[in-house]
This record gives structure tokens, sequence and C-alpha cells, in this order.
């Protein structure tokens, strides 16, 4: 994909941009060949097409990442993400089809992968809304090279709805993915993910470290003891 205008990767590639446990490539690739990711209790069927994403970058988008509503992959709060809300929030793109980027988003919602999604109305506007459910709002970020850089939420914001604390196994595979994606340490992830609001009212920075580094942790405690 090349050139400027907004509509011309509406049936070309797309940057899906991930904000959640799809910072984890690994996990991301559930939703192309299918499978269950790791500590999750959901296997999904993958997409029609299972070629791996073209390209791949970690970006920080604005707006803020909260924890709400129950997830049935992990238990606990889900990510979703506020485009309007003040600050910034860790990301990682893809490039992919946007037949793919239809099935992702079929998936998050748990349904079959069927049928494409018309992106016109996103890439024109910046934002579409394709359904009620949690994750059928389309926001268009920025274009890179042509390609739109799209990600999908609630409609609701932040201020709308309860927030629910994520489980440990979610914020483990959220946090190895911004380790991956951002290729920051242990405590720089955890920092991260205990200042967003739903895990920062249950979760402290210590210990989501010993969620994603247990020895790293432990060894602090055990030296703040001798």
């Amino acid at each position: 994909m090349r050139g400027n205008d907004p509509g011309c990767s509406v049936t070309g590639l797309v940057w899906y941009v991930a904000y959640g446990s799809n910072l984890s490539a690994s996990r991301f690739s559930c939703y192309l060949r299918g499978g269950r990711p790791t500590g999750a209790a959901v296997t999904y069927p993958g997409a029609r097409d299972h070629s791996p994403p073209r390209d791949g970058k970690a970006l920080w988008i604005p707006g803020v990442v909260y924890f709400a509503t129950r997830s049935r992959a992990w238990g606990g709060g889900r990510a979703l993400y506020d485009p309007d809300a003040p600050g910034t929030a860790a990301a990682r793109a893809y490039l992919i089809t946007a037949g793919q980027f239809a099935d992702i988003v079929a998936q998050e919602m748990y349904r079959a992968p069927a049928t494409d999604l018309d992106l016109s109305e996103v890439t024109t506007t910046g934002r579409a809304q394709i359904g009620d459910g949690r994750y059928e709002t389309l926001i268009r970020l920025a274009h890179d090279e042509g390609a739109p850089m799209v990600t999908f939420t609630a409609p609701w914001g932040i201020q709308d709805v309860p927030l629910l604390s994520p489980s440990a196994r979610y914020l483990q595979t959220l946090g190895h993915g911004l380790r991956e994606a951002h290729g920051c340490d242990h405590q720089a992830a955890a920092r991260y993910l205990a200042s967003l609001p739903g895990a920062r009212e249950a979760w402290t920075t210590e210990q989501i470290t010993s969620l994603l580094a247990p020895d790293v942790a432990g060894a602090r405690r055990a030296g703040r003891r001798e």
C-alpha cells in the first residue's frame, strides 16, 4: 500500500493497533492461525487468512487503557481504550490485511470469522461504530505510508462503566507483550500496568513484578530481609 488516499486501504493493508493482550505476538498469532493462548480459557478458530503480519512496531498512542467488564477468556477486567482521555498508552501495531482485521474483530466478540468489514467510514472520518459491543467501535489513529492505523474499543468512555481489576494471568500476558514490543524490563512493564485504571486500585507495582519475574521480585524481598 502506498499513496495518501485514506480510503485506499479499505480492501488492502491495515495497521492493527493492539493495546491489550495482543501486545504479545504469540497471543496475537492465535487470532491468525487459531489456538488457545497460554493462560486463556478460550480457543480461537483463527482468521480465514493465516498469513503472518507483514510488519510490526511498537508505539505510544494518545488516550488511556483501563480495565472494565469481565473477560470470558482471562477472568477479571479486560483492557479497553479511551482515546479521548488524557494520557498516552503503550501499543503495538501489526500490518495485516483488511480481511484479517475483520476476523480479529469477530473473534474479539467471540464470533466465527465470516465476512469483511467496510472500513471506509473509519478511514475517512476517524471513527465508526459497527455494533454496540465492547470491541465494535473502530478508531483510526493515524496513517503510515498510506495504510490506516486502526484499533477498536467500546462505545463508552472510562467514566461510563465501573472499573474491574484484571486477573493475574491477563497481567502476565500484557506484561510479557510490553517487554517484547517495547524492550522494557520487568519493573518498567509492571509500573505501567500498575498505573492503569482498574489495575491500580487492586495491584501494586511489586505484585505485578512478581507475576512477570517472580525470581527477580523474590530476590529483592530476600535482600531487604537480610
